[in-house]
């Protein structure tokens, strides 16, 4: 046979693997989040815009001109106020949050930004570095102007050799 089961006491805590009685709703909040802002957009549209005057002016001819046994909403159209404010009760909230996804992908895309304006940033000093070590180097390197002033006048040296040579006469062997 099996034991009774102890009975809980009040003293203790319940088990915390239970599960609730109720489940919550879940949702998928990416999806919800498409949806809120496809329905921003649609809702700053013209046609938007066109289709609620149609709404609104079709309600309101129909309640005006219509025999009074048809009509369903008198004239200070209450029935018609109160589903304008509903349709703004849901707009606003969506909106808001098609809103917030839009700050939350400018932020991402403004951190990508930063990051890359610091590589370009890092790049661009190093290149600087790069070109004044060059110009540095370039500095100690003979230029084509340096070299054919050396050698003019190294030619100019080896023709006043060449002269004085000639002047003295027959070159003697050098005597050991």
């Amino acid at each position: 046979m099996s034991e009774p089961r102890p009975r809980a006491r009040l003293d203790t805590p319940r088990d915390v693997g239970r599960q609730p009685l109720v489940r919550r709703p879940t949702y998928d909040a990416d999806a919800f989040g498409s949806f809120a802002e496809q329905f921003a957009r649609f809702m700053g549209t013209a046609k938007f815009l066109l289709y609620m005057t149609l709404f609104v002016i079709v309600w309101m001819g129909w309640n005006t001109l219509a025999p009074p046994d048809l009509r369903f909403d008198e004239f200070p159209f209450i029935f018609l106020t109160l589903m304008l404010s509903l349709q703004a009760s849901y707009a606003a909230p969506l909106i808001l949050l098609a809103q917030n996804r839009q700050e939350q992908r400018d932020k991402v895309v403004a951190e990508q930004d930063r990051q890359a304006n610091a590589r370009a940033h890092a790049d661009m000093e190093f290149l600087a570095r790069e070109v004044a070590s060059l110009r540095m180097s370039v500095g100690e390197v003979a230029t084509r102007d340096f070299l054919r002033s050396e050698l003019r006048g190294l030619y100019a040296d080896i023709e006043e050799l060449a002269r004085g040579d000639e002047d003295d006469g027959p070159d003697e062997p050098p005597t050991t």
